[in-house]
């Protein structure tokens, strides 16, 4: 990646006068890259919905155990991460590579405090190679012209969407997008998804749902089981299928209880 990643095009689009989720995430993940109205914000949204930091901790732990899963046990060696989110420990590439050095790795994301620290993202290993996409989930077909030749369209792709379609606030849209990532893919790729929702209890989510869509960007949709499940259609889903993404394969030793949490979770193959 060129120096100018971390140029004013990146800094010139920080706001640091809204909370963003991409700083309040990491604040919730313990992380530094937050601003004051991120903490403010974040702690306001917790005391509302206590358990909205094991949400974020959980999401965490399930990409560690899904990319596992897929790099150790099925073989994929390309992954194509949406949303990345800020750099913390254990990021896509570091536990694919961990496994199998020669993994390939594209990140996108259309945060600018992302851009500025997308460097981070970039020190994988010299067998494998690891990439930033400065995109929008909006736009799944610029996504896809942008990823070669880093990642092989040819080749299996774990496409992974933590915590992104929740912000494509349309459904129909945001099925669409996931139908056309997919259909560029071949047979033997995966999905790996996770999603908010009111279904899977958890007092106080809607209303620092609400919260959150009045003070904080981007605005933020909850959706349903029957909604998830019409994103994987005709795909297989990987037992335990959807679930509390806590509940999906938890690894007592690394993640400790599996209490469950108001996030979907499912690993999906395209057959």
């Amino acid at each position: 990646m060129s120096d100018d990643h971390n140029t004013p095009r990146a800094t010139g689009r920080i706001r640091s006068d809204i909370a963003h989720n991409a700083r309040v995430w990491n604040y919730w993940l313990g992380g530094k890259d937050n601003y004051l109205v991120d903490r403010a914000v974040g702690d306001q949204v917790t005391g509302m919905y206590p358990s909205i930091g094991e949400v974020a901790r959980a999401d965490r732990a399930f990409l560690g155990r899904a990319v596992r899963h897929l790099t150790g046990d099925l073989g994929v060696r390309q992954f194509l991460d949406i949303g990345t989110g800020l750099p913390t420990v254990d990021n896509t590439h570091e536990v694919a590579q961990r496994i199998a050095p020669e993994s390939r790795i594209v990140y996108v994301d259309n945060d600018p405090i992302v851009l500025a620290h997308a460097r981070a993202l970039l020190t994988g290993s010299a067998e494998g190679a690891t990439e930033y996409i400065d995109a929008d989930a909006h736009d799944p077909a610029g996504i896809l012209a942008a990823v070669e030749p880093t990642l092989s369209l040819r080749r299996p792709v774990a496409v992974m969407m933590l915590g992104i379609l929740n912000f494509i606030l349309d459904t129909d849209d945001a099925r669409s997008i996931v139908r056309k990532l997919l259909a560029a893919v071949p047979s033997g790729s995966y999905l790996v998804l996770t999603h908010p929702t009111l279904e899977l209890g958890g007092d106080g989510n809607a209303e620092a749902m609400r919260f959150w869509n009045e003070n904080a960007t981007p605005p933020i949709t909850a959706r349903s089981r029957a909604d998830i499940e019409s994103f994987v259609a005709g795909m297989e889903l990987l037992e335990p299928g959807i679930v509390s993404c806590a509940r999906w394969r938890p690894d007592h030793s690394r993640d400790g209880g599996v209490a469950e949490v108001a996030q979907f979770g499912l690993v999906a193959r395209k057959p």
